[in-house]
């Protein structure tokens, strides 16, 4: 668990540092270089969400499976549970992929 954490804020910090020369670049904000610097964003807040997203669903199958091993009677609602579970942390993928979309794709005002 304090593996993931760690690994999980050194992440998150080599993410925030990243957006940093964005911030340094003069005259008018947005330039060809913020594109490319939002086509960053987007991309590595999407690739940090289906990261994510796909080891806590793992996490989740295995528990699951886990559980219905453990008692095969309770296997309905193991089940319902899980698919649950899965169908919420898929969702935040999918919220991400929209919001990088739209990172992407809006032509902000100057």
């Amino acid at each position: 668990m304090k593996k993931t954490l760690l690994l999980t804020a050194l992440g998150s910090l080599a993410f925030l540092t990243m957006g940093t020369p964005v911030y340094a670049q003069g005259g008018s904000i947005w330039t060809s270089g913020v594109t490319q610097w939002a086509l960053i964003a987007g991309a590595g807040a999407l690739a940090f969400a289906a990261a994510f997203g796909a080891y806590a669903q793992g996490k989740a199958t295995a528990a699951a499976c886990e559980a219905i091993s453990r008692n095969p009677g309770a296997a309905p609602q193991i089940r319902f549970a899980f698919l649950l579970g899965v169908v919420l942390v898929e969702s935040l993928v999918i919220y991400v992929f929209v919001i990088s979309l739209s990172i992407l794709f809006v032509k902000w005002p100057a």
